[in-house]
């Protein structure tokens, strides 16, 4: 004959406690994910979806103006300054007295930077202090915000780079 152990009530014992730790764990990890998710904010999600739309029409129709004038900037990066030199196919077009220049990284926000640009003998400088290597996007602006032109550079680079156009015939913007 077999003999039956009593080993008392069966919370006592750890073979339940063992099998239900795995699925209690993950009701706790559940309630700490959703905790977190109402908690933070991802930042992705815009509460004005329609008025963002509408800048970025304007966003295009500013970059569409900019190719419709054949606007070309000839584009020279140092290590402490930015030089910007125009052409435009219009024949009529007035070249702003001065720009506005972002250089933004793709990644890193904290290393974009804003100026304004001066117009001094038919090119646009001022100073940018950007690391010596990096890939970079480069937005060239009117001061009005009529029109723009964006392209990205791969530092170091030697000489000038041409954003915009290719096929501009060099006007002269004196």
């Amino acid at each position: 004959m077999s003999r039956i152990e009593d080993n008392g009530p069966w919370f006592r014992q750890r073979w339940p406690w063992l099998l239900a730790s795995g699925p209690l764990l993950v009701v706790v990890a559940s309630i700490v994910s959703a905790w977190i998710a109402i908690r933070s904010s991802d930042g992705l999600v815009s509460d004005d979806y329609y008025r963002e739309g509408l800048a970025a029409q304007e966003t295009l129709s500013r970059s569409s103006k900019a190719t419709a004038i054949g606007m070309v900037a000839h584009v020279k990066v140092t290590a402490s300054s930015l030089s910007v030199r125009l052409n435009a196919k219009a024949p009529d077009f007035q070249f702003p007295a001065t720009l506005k220049v972002t250089v933004s990284h793709p990644t890193r926000a904290g290393l974009d930077q804003t100026k304004s640009l001066s117009r001094v003998g038919g090119v646009y400088t001022g100073s940018f202090r950007l690391p010596a290597a990096g890939h970079w996007l480069i937005l060239i602006e009117d001061g009005q915000n009529n029109w723009r032109v964006m392209g990205s550079v791969v530092l170091p680079t030697q000489g000038e780079f041409t954003i915009g156009e290719p096929d501009v015939k060099e006007a002269d913007h004196k």
